[in-house]
This record gives C-alpha cells, sequence and structure tokens, in this order.
C-alpha cells in the first residue's frame, strides 16, 4: 500500500523536531517596581557626582530604579524635569532646587498628584508645600567653620567679602553660619557681599569688582569652590597672593590642590556621597510607612593644609 506523500512529509517533521533539542529562552530581568525620579543642581560639579554617586549605591541597595537628571543652574528646565516624572507617575521625586523659592508650583504640583517629594543638599523655600524631609550638609555649622578659619588666619582685626549665590537655600544658610560666627569678632568687618552666582566665571568677575572697591580686603569666604577657585583667579590677577586669604565650602580636589599649593587658606569640607546615600534610605523607610524627621543634618569639618600630608576622616554624625 503506498502511503500518501503528504503523510511521509509530515513524519519526516516530526521526527526531525524529536531530533532537535530546544534552546532555552533568557527570562528577562525583572524591572525595579520602584522608580525615583532626580533632579539635581547640576551633573558637572565633583559634589553633585559625589551625591549621585551616593543616590546610585542606596537605590541598588533597595532594588529601586533612578531617573537622574539635572537643571543645570536652570530652574525652568527643572521644573520642566519634575513634570515628565508627574506624567512617569515615579514613586518619589528627590530635587536639589536651582532656585529654593521658584521650584515651589512644582512641588505643589507633585503634593497634589500624591507623589512624595525629598530635598539632598538644597531645601525648598517656598510657602504652602509639602517636602516630606531634606537631607543636607550642616550648612549653618558649616559656615561657622569658615569664620573660625578667617579668624585664625586674620586675628581679630581684617576686612573680609563674602562671594555668594543667594537664591540657594543651602548658601543662605552658610552665609547666616559665617556672619552669626564673625559677628562675635568686632575688628573682622564685612564690606561686601555679591552674588558670584555659584560658577568660577562669575565668581572670578565679582571677586575682581570687590577688590576693585576694596584694595586693602583681607579675606574673601566663596560660598563653594567654584566662587573660591574664582576668587583665587582674582586675587592672582592682583597679584595679591598670600595677601587675600581665601576659605571656600566643598573640598573639591581642584580647591584641595590649591589648599595644599598655599593657595587657598582652608575649605569646609561636606559628605555629599553619605547625603546621597541617605536621602534614598529615607525614601525606602517613608515608603514603609515609617514617620520621618523633617531634616536629617550631616556634620562638616574643616579642611586644611595640615590635611593634605594626613587625609582626614570623613565627618560622620
Amino acid at each position: 500500500m503506498r502511503v500518501p506523500t503528504l503523510v511521509l512529509a509530515a513524519l519526516a517533521l516530526t521526527l526531525g523536531a524529536c531530533g532537535r533539542k530546544e534552546t532555552a529562552q533568557p527570562t528577562p530581568a525583572p524591572r525595579p517596581s520602584v522608580e525615583i525620579g532626580v533632579s539635581l543642581l547640576t551633573r558637572t560639579h565633583p559634589f553633585y557626582q559625589e551625591l549621585e554617586a551616593g543616590l546610585r549605591e542606596a537605590a541598588a541597595k533597595h532594588g529601586y530604579a533612578l531617573s537622574v537628571q539635572a537643571g543645570e543652574f536652570d530652574v525652568a528646565r527643572q521644573k520642566d524635569q519634575l513634570e515628565g516624572f508627574l506624567v512617569r507617575k515615579v514613586a518619589a521625586i528627590v530635587v536639589s532646587p536651582c532656585d529654593s523659592r521658584s521650584i515651589g508650583t512644582s512641588i505643589k504640583a507633585a503634593n497634589d498628584a500624591g507623589i512624595p517629594v525629598f530635598t539632598s543638599d538644597i531645601a525648598v523655600l517656598a510657602e504652602g508645600v509639602k517636602v516630606v524631609s531634606h537631607i543636607a550638609s550642616d550648612n549653618v555649622a558649616g559656615g561657622r567653620l569658615a569664620a573660625q578659619a578667617v579668624v585664625r588666619a586674620l586675628g581679630e582685626k581684617g576686612s573680609v567679602a563674602i562671594v555668594d549665590h543667594p537664591e540657594v537655600e543651602s548658601v543662605l544658610q552658610r552665609v547666616r553660619g559665617f556672619e552669626e560666627e564673625l559677628g562675635k569678632h568686632p575688628g573682622l568687618k564685612i564690606v561686601a557681599k555679591l552674588s558670584g552666582h555659584g560658577t568660577k566665571d562669575a565668581a572670578f568677575r565679582t571677586a575682581e569688582d570687590i577688590l576693585q572697591a576694596h584694595p586693602d580686603l583681607d579675606a574673601i569666604f566663596g560660598i563653594n569652590d567654584d566662587s573660591a577657585l574664582g576668587a583665587l583667579a582674582a586675587v592672582e590677577r592682583a597679584g595679591k597672593v598670600g595677601r587675600v586669604t581665601i576659605v571656600g565650602f566643598d573640598a573639591n580636589p581642584e580647591a584641595r590642590a590649591a589648599i595644599a599649593a598655599g593657595r587657598i587658606y582652608a575649605d569646609v569640607m561636606q559628605d555629599p556621597r553619605e547625603i546621597g546615600r541617605r536621602t534614598v534610605d529615607a525614601v525606602a523607610r517613608y515608603l514603609r510607612g515609617e514617620q520621618l524627621p523633617v531634616s536629617e543634618l550631616i556634620a562638616c569639618r574643616l579642611y586644611t593644609k595640615e590635611d593634605t600630608v594626613t587625609p582626614p576622616t570623613t565627618p560622620k554624625p
């Protein structure tokens, strides 16, 4: 009896299939169920690069996904980033505001959407908005340390200038601490306080103006290291290195090198990586239903030329 051709073909296909091993398909990795939207002041500064590293370390520990962006000092750009996080319905938002007051409308929108907001390094000053918790350096105490460094360098008499950036809450705190501490020494007078906008180029121009207006200036407090380094460039151009004492804030690598060379007197040292870690830990605790403090402040310390010989231990509260 002849077997129909179609039956033979079907039998051959069946036997061939039995002789092959099925290739196992990889199981796709599960996507994290919790996404946190992060908008930093900037990602170009070493401080915020370290802070982001701390955020990512803690996010990996908790199994969270991070979407990290930066306003790069532009609050309108930062507002757009926060609006994008609302559209994506992230589990939480972390922000380091470019402008502590103007960002308030975006924080209010997150409040209305039921998305918890946390601030890292820089607080929100807008009224009528809710931030779950603020994690940052103790900037008031840091400002006092900067003033103590000026006192150590000048003694009880001299003229002092501040290269400021008053749009940012953390800077307001630093300057407040600096002015309070310096006020204990009546012979030390603040003769100028002008904004350098937190950037090296702008701080250079600001410091040049201050030096021209106050040729006998004794010291400059730069509210971050870009401000201090910009002021240093102006002091160098004026031929006053060693005559004008400079104190900065952050202790980034370039500033530490300048301290080692004796061109900057001292810096207030923060721990941005720890700020990042604790920020994500605070988010995790909140999502577990824990009550959090309104703020969590991390200690600073003073970094001087002596520390370039014996590196300091990062402060822990």
